[in-house]
């Protein structure tokens, strides 16, 4: 296993970020990628652990010793090859998955762990460039035809593990272009989308066809689906956003992040924004509602779009500066964590209630606000107004919206309001629908998406086949 002292002898260094000032001024990504022979140093110090714990903290399963070995060596092509044989879309991870292997390393009791995040991204990068990322046509056809509603990350790797395994896959995107969250919710600074539309094209070329602009429910009933096809995947997310039902609600102003950033991801690719009212930051006073990563984007793209303030209200309290490992290790540990866009110049408030919005002329001027004890009630007399000329509710979605798609098929429902449907085949209550993704669990990380779209396909394969070989 690779350099047996590289984890004593080498220390840990990661990517950086260009500068705060240059970056603000564009929507490209900003990460700066480490050389060929950092990287390979960083894999080097992989412990080979006798149980590595980085494959519990790793959603899809990765085979990360592996193929850090394999960087380690000089061995590339393979470490690619080991890569895609867990991971659909390891560049979309590598940029935007918080790295859950890495708070799992056994490297981090010393808070050190190997840049996991960093060699996969160096990886999945690297077999794009050398052109080992090729189409994977399936060398049969079984004559089964396959629907999959939403082409997030859960939609999309499920299409592409279907049509490998010889099915007709066709996707259903009501927006214009595929990719879902991936494309309309996450900025450009943190995911290009020239990554999404490259994966498109080589599952294109594998046999997937996909229906851009086209939302089932309203142009195509959901019955439509079920009789032209042997089988329904629903994959489309987690939408009904979490409102902020208090007074002054509906003065001008105040939106759903999701209503905002993709007018934003719009421009950025010159589609129509597809709405009369644009939602922007420049010159504005914009307060953030919400602590989490959504939040972050919407931080990142008002400063880019020129705001005069942003600020982040987080209603949790300030969680600790470093976790206790002797108690959270391997697990995901709750600690004070600031994103890129947090960094370039937004001020954070933690255990803060929203009680009321105020205004002028029908346009919101003010968040009446409330600090909190630890049962997230009101602490007397800790009120305190903010100015805001623009505010962007970010505090997470409830569950997939009900009215149309889901109405018409009439799935079952679990009690948080997604589909009914358990891991282990993904099947719901309606004879050939099945569901994965957000749409299934709830709001949740892509890494996430593409582990359930994986497994999820590997059902239904072995439903319509009656045995299955694709991997969960």
């Amino acid at each position: 296993m690779g350099k047996v002292t590289g984890f004593i002898e080498i220390d840990r260094h990661d990517r950086r970020y260009a500068p705060a000032s240059d970056r603000i001024r564009h929507y490209k990504e900003f990460v700066l990628p480490m050389s060929e022979a950092s990287t390979k140093d960083q894999a080097a110090r992989c412990m080979n652990c006798g149980i590595p714990f980085c494959h519990n903290g790793c959603p899809v399963n990765n085979q990360i010793p592996d193929w850090n070995d394999l960087v380690y060596r000089g061995d590339w092509e393979e470490a690619a090859s080991n890569l895609h044989s867990t991971n659909n879309f390891p560049e979309f991870t590598g940029r935007i998955c918080p790295a859950p292997c890495e708070a799992a390393c056994t490297l981090n009791l010393s808070d050190s762990p190997v840049t996991i995040k960093t060699i996969e991204n160096a990886i999945i990068d690297r077999a794009w460039e050398e052109g080992w990322v090729r189409p994977q046509k399936a060398t049969r056809q079984t004559g089964k035809t396959i629907a999959i509603v939403g082409s997030g990350p859960a939609g999309l790797a499920c299409a592409q593990q279907l049509a490998r395994a010889g099915h007709d896959v066709h996707v259903y995107e009501k927006n214009p272009k595929p990719g879902g969250l991936l494309r309309y919710g996450i900025p450009d600074f943190k995911l290009e989308k020239r990554h999404i539309d490259r994966r498109v094209a080589q599952m294109s070329s594998e046999g997937v066809t996909f229906h851009c602009g086209v939302n089932v429910g309203v142009d195509i009933t959901a019955q439509e689906l079920q009789e032209n096809y042997d089988a329904v995947v629903l994959a489309g997310g987690s939408e009904k956003p979490r409102d902020l039902p208090i007074p002054g609600r509906d003065l001008n102003g105040i939106h759903f992040a999701m209503d905002f950033l993709p007018q934003q991801n719009r421009r950025v690719s010159k589609e129509p924004v597809r709405s009369n009212t644009p939602i922007l930051a420049s010159g504005k006073h914009v307060v953030v509602i919400g602590g989490g990563d959504t939040g972050s984007d919407c931080i990142g793209t008002s400063i880019r779009q020129g705001a005069l303030s942003v600020t982040q209200l987080e209603i949790m309290p300030r969680p600790p500066e470093k976790e206790n490992k002797l108690l959270t290790w391997p697990d995901w540990p709750l600690k004070l964590r600031t994103s890129s866009s947090q960094e370039e110049g937004a001020e954070r408030d933690f255990a803060v209630l929203t009680k009321e919005f105020t205004g002028d002329g029908g346009q919101v001027k003010q968040l009446h606000i409330s600090r909190v004890d630890g049962k997230m009630q009101p602490v007397p007399d800790s009120g305190f107004s903010l100015r805001a000329d623009l505010v962007l509710l970010a505090m997470g979605f409830v569950s997939p919206i009900e009215d149309g798609l889901l109405a018409d098929l009439g799935v079952q429902l679990d009690a948080r309001g997604n589909v009914a449907a358990d891991t282990k085949v993904y099947r719901s209550s309606t004879d050939k629908v099945f569901a994965c993704g957000d749409m299934r669990r709830g709001q949740s990380l892509v890494v996430w998406a593409i582990r359930e779209g994986r497994q999820a396909a590997s059902s239904v394969d072995a439903h319509l086949m009656g045995s299955t070989t694709l991997p969960r």
